[in-house]
């Protein structure tokens, strides 16, 4: 399954997500990205496309605001992929509470198989 994890400049919530679950899970294909242009820019991170959200099976953004941005850009045709894991912007990359919260939320969930 390909799996895109979705927050706002790709440096700390996504892509710390992206690297957490490609180490502990070789059964699905992680990727992540932002979604603000300008703030991508700035961080030389990678900007989220159209293609990407093709790609995913399933994509998990971290605020609801996210997915109001992928409607606004791309319509509904995504809308049942996503799932919003609602962790605030308050976390630096790989911070302990981040890693705990994105186990907690995503072990639930049947895609993620550690």
């Amino acid at each position: 399954m390909n799996i895109l994890f979705l927050c706002t400049s790709n440096i700390n919530r996504s892509r710390t997500a992206q690297e957490l679950f490609s180490a502990l899970d070789n059964g699905n294909i992680y990727k992540s990205a932002g979604l603000s242009k300008k703030y991508v820019s700035k961080a030389g991170t990678t900007l989220c496309t159209e293609d990407m959200l093709d790609w995913a099976d399933k994509i998990y953004v971290f605020e609801k605001k996210q997915i109001d941005r992928i409607r606004k850009h791309t319509g509904e045709k995504n809308l049942h992929k996503i799932s919003n894991l609602d962790i605030e912007d308050k976390y630096q990359y790989f911070q302990r509470e981040l890693v705990l919260l994105l186990l907690q939320k995503l072990l639930r969930n049947s895609n993620v198989s550690i």
